[in-house]
């Protein structure tokens, strides 16, 4: 992976865009000091760059759930009986390709993966469990713990450089 240069005034962008990527390239210059068409090519160069990979809508789920109901949430473990790089892989592209994984982290030490998932009611959890975990001959245990309430939920990375290594 080659090494990108980021400077004080690519970081404030980054952490301005993560925190409202609907802003005017107006608005955004004027917050992190720059002129309008700098801040342009910057923040283009940065797409290119691959630091920025999506934008996207955070929606309320609370307030969504007037009408769409509450669904489940669930953080799952799952432990494979075989974790050659070829299963893991197969696994991993399993799950992650399936709408109701919200989050897929490969973990060590413990279980192999956490998922985060999202089902309309049991049902649609059951259903998930039977497609991703029992239909698997490879998973061995599956531990899932169902939220209750959300506290925080923050996407964002945060930006403090690291020292360079010594």
């Amino acid at each position: 992976m080659e090494s990108i240069a980021l400077d004080a005034i690519d970081l404030k962008l980054l952490d301005a865009l993560q925190r409202d990527a609907s802003a005017t390239n107006q608005k955004l210059a004027a917050a992190v000091g720059i002129s309008p068409p700098t801040c342009l090519r910057r923040v283009q160069r940065l797409w290119q760059e691959g630091l920025i990979e999506r934008q996207l809508a955070l929606l309320s789920p609370d307030r969504l759930a007037a009408v769409l109901g509450h669904g489940l949430q669930a953080v799952v473990e799952i432990s494979l009986d075989r974790q050659d790089a070829g299963s893991l892989e197969a696994f991993e592209a399993r799950v992650i390709a399936d709408d109701a994984v919200q989050q897929c982290w490969r973990v060590s030490p413990g279980p192999d993966f956490v998922l985060v998932v999202a089902a309309r009611d049991m049902p649609a959890y059951g259903a998930l469990v039977q497609r991703l975990f029992t239909a698997d001959a490879n998973v061995r245990n599956v531990k899932a713990f169902f939220s209750l309430k959300r506290a925080k939920f923050e996407p964002r990375v945060p930006l403090t450089p690291l020292a360079p290594a010594g």
